[in-house]
């Protein structure tokens, strides 16, 4: 029988944020700043990247490149991925306070995991700074992890790199990488997961991959919601995910199914 002793999760879209739309309204107004305005889908697509990462990676994308390259008349540099960063944090700290409401059924996980004797760790592409704002509110709200760990505290080696939640295994003295399971809601936090070791579960409503707001999701049709459903699935198994839930409300149930293998 396998004992499970951790799960890790990722946060914005995950476990406080339905749809992490706090880093999606500042990195657009970030590039806005510079004369672009990328789509939803173009800031989307690096989600659950280091910050910066995420801007470098987006400044790679063609059509990006190609608009900076009109806009500026030169190719960007890594001091204009720097300019548009900074930009980036101060947008996403002003509003950060107003994103770290826990997301339906994370809360009753939460304590039904832990009465299970299961620890609660956290990853994040969210820099110190940040989680100095988004910790104590999402505590406010009955929300918080036994450890939680960003960027800043592995070298700014953050997902898809393992060391993160290593540094979790670590705080919360995990016997093993096949005791604990990491949980979140982008094809990067699945890959985090995959490198470490650990069993990756993708979660579906509130996901960033999903890419809706509760209220668009709420009035989505059944059939809708279905093929929803079916395309982030596909998303997350594309990318490696070992098991794909709704939302929160299965993971106490699947972890015990885990168990029983």
């Amino acid at each position: 029988m396998k004992k499970i002793e951790a799960v890790i999760f990722d946060w914005a879209g995950t476990t406080v944020d339905f749809g992490s739309f706090a880093p999606v309204q500042a990195f657009i107004k970030a590039f806005e700043e510079f004369g672009i305005t990328p789509t939803v889908d173009e800031v989307r697509a690096p989600m659950g990247m280091l910050k910066w990462n995420h801007i470098h990676t987006m400044m790679q994308m063609p059509r990006i490149q190609k608009a900076w390259a009109i806009s500026h008349g030169r190719q960007w540099t890594r001091e204009d991925v720097d300019a548009v960063y900074q930009k980036s944090e101060s947008g996403i700290m002003e509003i950060l306070h107003d994103f770290a409401q826990p997301k339906p059924y994370v809360l009753e996980a939460v304590k039904t995991l832990r009465e299970r004797g299961i620890q609660i760790g956290s990853t994040t592409g969210y820099t110190d700074e940040m989680m100095r704002i988004v910790v104590p509110e999402a505590e406010r709200q009955g929300y918080r992890p036994d450890a939680w760990f960003s960027p800043d505290s592995v070298n700014k080696m953050g997902r898809p790199y393992p060391f993160m939640i290593f540094k979790n295994l670590e705080a919360l003295r995990i016997s093993s990488v096949s005791a604990a399971i990491k949980v979140g809601d982008t094809t990067a936090d699945i890959k985090e997961g995959k490198n470490a070791g650990l069993l990756s579960i993708g979660v579906i409503e509130g996901s960033s991959v999903m890419a809706l707001s509760e209220a668009e999701y709420n009035v989505l049709s059944p059939e809708e919601k279905r093929a929803c459903h079916a395309q982030v699935t596909k998303i997350y198994q594309d990318c490696g995910a070992d098991y794909v839930i709704d939302n929160m409300s299965s993971l106490p149930d699947l972890i015990d199914l885990i168990q029983q293998q």
